[in-house]
């Protein structure tokens, strides 16, 4: 080759890089700015896990006011019972359905118990655990098709409604005479 063209080789390189430059720098120029800058490598911070909050699932603190011994709590204004053992501790909590007529706050026994029946509201039910007779028979009990939802409030209806399992568990905790003490 001769001397001539190792100059027009020498343009041609300073000339591509030019162009490889150029296209560089529009390339550059659209990307979007978090592409474009480097990244700060850290370590993740370890973190504890939190479950999703479910209320549902929350187990509500045993009120204070609520007797001692054995005994069945019933807060009307959280709908919630409480299974309590003899030592104090909680066996269960659930939410329950009350009907259209509360209990007075107080303590009471377990007058009887029914392995099934018809509801005041006509709905066939199990698990029948009744407590007191005024204003009206009031007593816990679990719908056979496993209904909980909210009564007729037109009528006069005292079945605090329970799932089945919570209405079984409750029915295996109580005998006759047990303790019932119904908060506010």
């Amino acid at each position: 080759m001769a001397r001539g063209s190792s100059g027009f080789v020498a343009g041609l390189t300073a000339a591509a890089i030019a162009a490889v430059g150029f296209l560089a720098y529009q390339a550059s120029a659209s990307v979007p700015d978090s592409l474009g800058k480097p990244r700060v490598k850290t370590s993740p911070k370890p973190t504890v896990p939190k479950a999703p909050e479910d209320k549902k699932n929350v187990p509500a603190a045993l009120p204070g006011d609520s007797g001692t011994g054995e005994r069945v709590v019933y807060a009307l204004g959280d709908d919630r019972v409480w299974l309590v053992g003899a030592d104090g501790k909680v066996r269960r909590t659930f939410e329950v359905t009350p009907g259209t007529v509360d209990p007075a706050p107080g303590t009471y026994q377990v007058t009887s118990k029914r392995p099934s029946g018809t509801g005041s509201d006509g709905v066939q039910v199990e698990h029948i655990v009744v407590f007191t007779l005024q204003p009206a028979v009031i007593g816990f009990s679990a719908a056979i098709d496993g209904s909980t939802s909210a009564p007729d409030a037109s009528k006069k209806l005292g079945g605090i409604r329970e799932s089945r399992a919570d209405g079984t568990a409750l029915w295996e905790f109580t005998k006759d005479g047990e303790k019932v003490v119904v908060v506010p």
